[in-house]
C-alpha cells in the first residue's frame, strides 16, 4: 500500500483548517473536470473514532466548505459530493491509518497471506501498529495488499 501525504491532495492545506474548526477530519479531496464544471468529492471523519459521521454532519461541513472551494477554483460552476468514509470504507491510502486511530480494522498482510486485525495504536509514513486482545503488531505498508472497517 502507498503512503501519500494528504497535504499532497490539491487544496487540502486551504480546506482541512476549516473542516477541523467544524470538529471533523478532512480524509479526501479530489477535483475533477466535466467541461465547464469541477466536480468535487470530499471525505470527513470525526476527530473521535467512536462517534459516527451522520446527513447532518455532511451538510454542516458541505455549507462551509462548498463557498471556500469555490473561491479557490474561480468558479461556481461546481458540483460537490461530500460523504462519510462509510462503515466498510476500504483504505486507499496508508495515510489514511493515523486519521482513523481507535478504529478496528483488518489488513491483508501479503507476507502471512491472511488478514490482520485490530485497533489502530499508532501510524506513520512507513508501517501500522494494530493492537487485538492486548497485542500488538506492526505490519509495515509495503506488506498490506489491501485494508478496510471492520464493521460488527
Amino acid at each position: 500500500m502507498e503512503y501519500i501525504p494528504l497535504k499532497s491532495m490539491a487544496y487540502y492545506d486551504e480546506c482541512a483548517p476549516l473542516v477541523e474548526g467544524l470538529g471533523y477530519i478532512l480524509v479526501e479531496l479530489k477535483i475533477t473536470s466535466s467541461g465547464s464544471t469541477k466536480k468535487i468529492s470530499a471525505v470527513i471523519a470525526s476527530k473521535d473514532a467512536g462517534v459516527d459521521i451522520g446527513v447532518n454532519d455532511c451538510a454542516k461541513v458541505h455549507h462551509a466548505l462548498l463557498p471556500r472551494l469555490e473561491a479557490l477554483l474561480g468558479t461556481e460552476d461546481t458540483y460537490m459530493e461530500l460523504t462519510s468514509p462509510g462503515m466498510e470504507r476500504n483504505i486507499k491510502n496508508a495515510a489514511e491509518f493515523a486519521v482513523f486511530t481507535g478504529r478496528e480494522i483488518r489488513v491483508w498482510d501479503k507476507t502471512v497471506t491472511d488478514w490482520v486485525s485490530g485497533v489502530i495504536t499508532a501510524s506513520d509514513e512507513k508501517s501500522v501498529t494494530l493492537e487485538k486482545d492486548g497485542e500488538k503488531i506492526t505490519v509495515p505498508f509495503e506488506q498490506i495488499a489491501k485494508a478496510k472497517f471492520i464493521h460488527i
